[in-house]
């Protein structure tokens, strides 16, 4: 899928200054600081992003926005102006602090970064679940047998979702995409794996086990309360 996003390596285009100062004025103005938050998410465009040493990477290899990423980003911006209590429940816990329908965030948003947040939160956020939901039944199976072994429950769980294991795939998704084989990962690196490891399963595995495993991660997400998509 290509994206209109622009990646940038050093400080914000005038264009994305202009969003920031636009951000700024329509709190200052009164309107709620999420719904000014949201429209300026609409309005921004880079890609990726390089602010006081820290790389800032919105979208994932093309295909997948990493909205929150890009909303604590602007958030920085207009530190001071936002209830606190309020950015760390959307930043750390995806709490927004108003209800807005799924059509409401379109709108707000657009629908090309509509459709890049769906991409990110089922090709990240619930692929991740699995992986998670899958270590937990690798726990209580162990735990039945009296083994309290956590040794190499990750490199299981890659194994039962996607037939190969954890460095098996992770060599493999390095030497598709010409990135270095580092024994570390950044944090990056490894929403680009879980999205590669997304697209994996989806070419490998027949609908049937594609639609149960979703379910099962939905579920994961559910039973540890964490939000979906908005």
């Amino acid at each position: 899928m290509n994206s209109k996003l622009n990646k940038q390596p050093s400080s914000p285009t005038p264009a994305e200054s202009e969003v920031i100062q636009r951000l700024k004025e329509d709190i200052a103005a009164g309107k709620h600081w999420y719904i000014a938050l949201l429209e300026a998410m609409g309005r921004w465009q880079t890609a990726e992003e390089v602010m006081e040493g820290r790389i800032y990477k919105y979208l994932i290899t093309g295909e997948a926005f990493d909205w929150l990423l890009l909303a604590e980003r602007l958030c920085l911006e207009v530190d001071g102006l936002l209830p606190e209590d309020e950015v760390t429940a959307l930043l750390f816990h995806n709490k927004p602090p108003l209800e807005t329908s799924p059509a409401e965030f379109k709108k707000l948003i657009g629908s090309r970064k509509h459709s890049q947040c769906l991409n990110y939160f089922y090709g990240i956020t619930v692929e991740d679940a699995l992986l998670q939901a899958t270590e937990d039944e690798v726990r209580k199976e162990r735990r039945v047998l009296g083994l309290n072994n956590e040794q190499n429950i990750d490199e299981e769980a890659h194994r039962r979702i996607y037939g190969e294991t954890l460095q098996e795939l992770l060599k493999l998704f390095r030497r598709e995409n010409k990135h270095p084989q580092s024994h570390s990962i950044s944090l990056t690196e490894l929403k680009e794996f879980t999205y590669w490891l997304f697209k994996y399963r989806l070419l490998h595995n027949d609908k049937a086990r594609i639609a149960s495993d979703t379910k099962k991660a939905l579920q994961w997400l559910k039973d540890n309360n964490r939000p979906p998509f908005i």
